[in-house]
């Protein structure tokens, strides 16, 4: 197979029909396979707006000379150039290949705007190499999809146009067209999974297959195709259970196992959060399921969590600590950050019934409950214990001490939007407004 300019124009309308693309930014290492996808893209009249975005580690002592190479090869095709330095990634947690992949996606994420498309050169090999390193990590479908052509990536898509490219085709346009690149020598380090099946495996299985990229390719096609109907039956099973974030459990008993597995997947990655490992996707099924309906069990992995209360489900990203502290002084026309996933609370007039701003004026404090407090909510009632109102509110048990409690000296004036005390409302007053509120129910 050979591979020209035409094949990759042909290849980007084609992912971008109905969708044009604003400007095209290519993740430019200096290797040959983005090399190649930087020339043909920029020798093509297609393509006018091209802008070389090249992501230094800073992880060898070469990489200042590699960033000057990329530089000179972008000013020599008139396309736009920029480039970032990144903190080492052998710092970071995962190992140095994730947390280099992390790092430089983070920074191309940066200089992504709307309608852009980031465009990576991976290619049929890679898609291989990928395919057998999900296959030892024991991934299901979606990983075992591979590397997928196009998708979301912040504010624009990332594309990769020349996935069924093979490498020894890109390798060719290279020569032919006189192309320098940048030869990185940690690619030849085996130490690295995925260099130890380049180096070591791939060649390997060429030898008594020689078309093994292209059928491991092949096959990670029709794995995605049939990832893709999953995620269709499970998006079908997702309406009868409620939404990502709170399934319903009465209905997911009803389910069979491996499909109430594979609507927990959908529903974590529609939350946004990362895959559950197979361990804990049994936990959720063998523990949370059939737990009582007073517990409150808890699954965790990196990222992520599932809690159960009553009927429901819970999927959502990990709460910070329950804060011993005073979370600040609010006054009008200010707010008070509660910490990490947890929102702000401010004060604001809305032209109805509210706190009385005289108690305002001189500053509220933020609490979060110690315990024994008591509120009176209704003008005709008694004085509650805030316990009790929030079991028969159903608020859920892990927010209950996360609640924002708004207090003047040792009075409790309001706990958080929920309620306000009848002996200090005021009409017009001022009312709670919790932004970016979690789920409470």
């Amino acid at each position: 197979m050979t591979f020209d300019s035409n094949q990759l124009i042909e290849r980007l309308q084609h992912l971008t029909a109905g969708s044009p693309c604003r400007r095209w930014v290519v993740a430019y290492s200096g290797g040959v396979d983005s090399t190649v996808l930087l020339h043909a893209l920029a020798v093509s009249t297609y393509a006018s707006d091209i802008i070389a975005v090249h992501i230094d580690h800073g992880l060898h002592p070469d990489s200042s000379r590699w960033e000057k190479h990329c530089r000179d090869f972008a000013g020599t095709l008139r396309v736009g150039y920029e480039s970032r330095r990144v903190s080492k990634a052998e710092k970071m947690e995962n190992g140095p290949e994730s947390a280099a992949r992390s790092a430089r996606y983070d920074a191309f994420r940066s200089f992504i705007k709307p309608g852009d498309c980031l465009l990576s050169a991976h290619h049929e090999n890679d898609q291989a190499e990928t395919l057998l390193l999900n296959l030892m990590r024991g991934s299901g479908p979606a990983g075992l999809a591979g590397i997928g052509s196009i998708q979301s990536f912040g504010l624009g898509q990332l594309l990769r146009p020349m996935l069924g490219v093979p490498g020894d085709a890109i390798e060719a346009y290279a020569r032919q067209h006189g192309l320098t690149w940048v030869d990185d020598p940690s690619n030849d380090d085996s130490r690295f999974d995925r260099n130890f099946l380049r180096n070591a495996i791939l060649p390997e299985l060429a030898a008594r297959w020689p078309a093994v990229s292209n059928r491991l390719r092949r096959s990670a096609e029709l794995i995605g195709e049939a990832s893709e109907l999953l995620n269709d039956l499970a998006d079908i099973d997702l309406k009868t259970l409620g939404e990502p974030g709170k399934l319903g459990i009465t209905r997911l008993r009803q389910l069979s196992a491996v499909r109430q597995r594979n609507v927990l997947r959908r529903a974590v990655r529609l939350c946004g959060l990362p895959p559950p490992p197979a361990t804990r996707l049994h936990q959720l099924i063998d523990e949370l399921l059939p737990a009582r309906a007073d517990a409150q069990p808890l699954v965790t992995w990196a990222g992520a969590e599932v809690r159960r209360f009553r009927d429901s489900l819970f999927v959502m990203p990990p709460l910070p600590d329950v804060a011993g502290d005073d979370a600040g002084m609010l006054v009008p026309g200010t707010s008070v950050s509660l910490g990490s996933g947890l929102g702000s609370v401010s004060l604001v007039e809305d032209g109805g019934a509210g706190i009385d701003p005289a108690q305002a004026n001189t500053g509220i404090a933020i609490r979060y409950r110690h315990g024994g407090e008591t509120i009176r909510i209704d003008s005709r009632g008694p004085t509650r214990k805030l316990k009790t109102l929030l079991q028969e509110e159903g608020i859920v048990p892990w927010m209950r001490p996360r609640l924002p409690l708004l207090f003047a000296n040792d009075r409790l004036l309001a706990v958080a939007d929920l309620w306000v005390a009848v002996d200090c409302l005021a009409s017009p007053g001022l009312k709670v407004k919790w932004f970016d509120r979690p789920a409470l129910k």
